[in-house]
């Protein structure tokens, strides 16, 4: 094996440990496993608290089973005040590894205003496509505020 290919192997399996870690960190969160989540209220109601007081955007990915029950979550981006850039790529990484049967994405708008901004329209695209690429659909991206939470799959946008 020639030295650039150890050094791949290397650098991805470094990627793959801190991947490992980051869901296992969630996996620990154990309030959240198992809970089957049927609507988007269930996932307003379980994850709230994740979002609370946080003064800029989180951007979340909730792995689940096929009974849609949670499998394990993580925190994918941390934004600023009014923006938190999320890929699917990162968002794909830990479900792939999960192997989770699909995913539901969230997020947090800390102004208070729960409607999409153009930006969380063109992500939501994004994952709908690379679910169906990958074979794990995205059931719902769900914003929160401290009040309320818009549902994309509830207003019909997935």
């Amino acid at each position: 094996m020639t030295r650039e290919n150890l050094f791949k192997r290397s650098v991805y399996a470094r990627q793959l440990e801190v991947v490992s870690r980051r869901v296992k960190i969630a996996e620990s969160e154990t309030p959240y496993l198992d809970r089957v989540m049927q609507s988007p209220e269930d996932v307003y109601k379980c994850f709230k608290n994740v979002f609370q007081e946080q003064p800029a955007e989180l951007f979340l990915v909730i792995h689940l089973r096929t009974n849609n029950a949670v499998n394990a979550f993580e925190i994918v981006t941390k934004g600023t005040l009014n923006s938190s850039l999320a890929h699917p790529r990162e968002v794909y990484r830990s479900a792939i590894l999960q192997n989770a049967a699909s995913i539901i994405a969230a997020h947090n708008h800390p102004s208070g205003n729960a409607m999409p901004s153009q930006e969380d329209i063109q992500i939501t695209k994004q994952l709908v496509e690379a679910g169906k690429i990958i074979g794990i659909p995205l059931n719902d991206h769900v914003i929160f505020t401290e009040e309320r939470y818009y549902s994309f799959a509830e207003s019909g946008n997935i």
